[in-house]
């Protein structure tokens, strides 16, 4: 059931979640060393981008890889056709992980569409604590932010560069390479909030199929008491997962307060 609301809720309200849904993507994961590349931000799905994240709400951007730290400077990024570029040149072989994080914003929701778009990301303790304190009939001011990563492997060598967390409010820190497994085995994370691992908190997980919309494919599954959480991919292609943490919050500018997480890598 859960599933087919989803599917009726994208529908209904795509233009709500385009305004969320940040993913940090290349062309091609698998790149040359010492070589010119770009990345781009993807703000609306998985698929195509709505609008582009201008650079002034760009914080915390890195990329390392191995004896490699880049912290790109506002005229790396570019912006094309509603997607922001980032331009960058790879050093030594090894694994990468590079993120961005985003300054947030304010977005207010009536009763309606606030609670499905609590139900469509399964966010089932504030949905219980709404129907606790009553207010499941109200709108809401959410203060959002986005932080995104992306595996990347250089040259041949694999390194443990890419376990490296960044920092961001909430992030997944892979557990074992993408870029070193066959198909069928799993790839595990651990999802931190503020450095502490989340447990039993709800993820999404999925990969590009040619012709839809990758999130009519999405899959969820939960992190356990310690935060760790796997996933199996079962095709080539371009796969990521995802989350939002939200927290009640009192002050009179907001309700309540989310973090968002994904991190994209391929299977080749």
């Amino acid at each position: 059931m859960h599933n087919s609301f989803r599917l009726v809720f994208l529908c209904l309200a795509t233009f709500l979640f385009m305004s969320h849904e940040l993913f940090l993507k290349t062309d091609t994961h698998f790149l040359e060393i010492n070589k010119a590349t770009q990345l781009y931000l993807l703000n609306g799905t998985f698929d195509t981008s709505e609008n582009a994240i201008t650079t002034d709400r760009i914080i915390n951007s890195k990329i390392i890889g191995p004896d490699y730290l880049m912290e790109p400077k506002e005229g790396q990024y570019e912006i094309k056709n509603k997607i922001t570029y980032l331009n960058f040149a790879t050093g030594n072989s090894g694994t990468y992980v590079a993120g961005v994080s985003t300054l947030p914003r304010v977005l207010e929701m009536d009763a309606k569409a606030f609670n499905a778009y609590l139900e469509h990301e399964g966010l089932e303790t504030t949905i219980a604590d709404r129907k606790k304190q009553d207010i499941d009939n109200t709108g809401a001011k959410e203060r959002y932010s986005k932080h995104v990563k992306t595996l990347l492997q250089v040259g041949e060598k694999r390194t443990i560069d890419f376990m490296k967390p960044l920092g961001y409010p909430i992030e997944f820190v892979p557990m074992n390479n993408p870029y070193d497994i066959k198909m069928g085995d799993a790839v595990a994370f651990k999802l931190l909030r503020d450095g502490v691992p989340l447990a039993n908190h709800i993820v999404h997980y999925s990969t590009a199929v040619p012709g839809q919309d990758t999130h009519e494919n999405e899959n969820s599954t939960k992190t356990n008491e310690n935060g760790f959480v796997s996933i199996v991919p079962n095709k080539k292609g371009k796969w990521y997962i995802a989350t939002i943490h939200m927290e009640k919050r009192n002050g009179v500018e907001v309700d309540y307060e989310s973090n968002w997480a994904t991190l994209t890598f391929e299977i080749k």
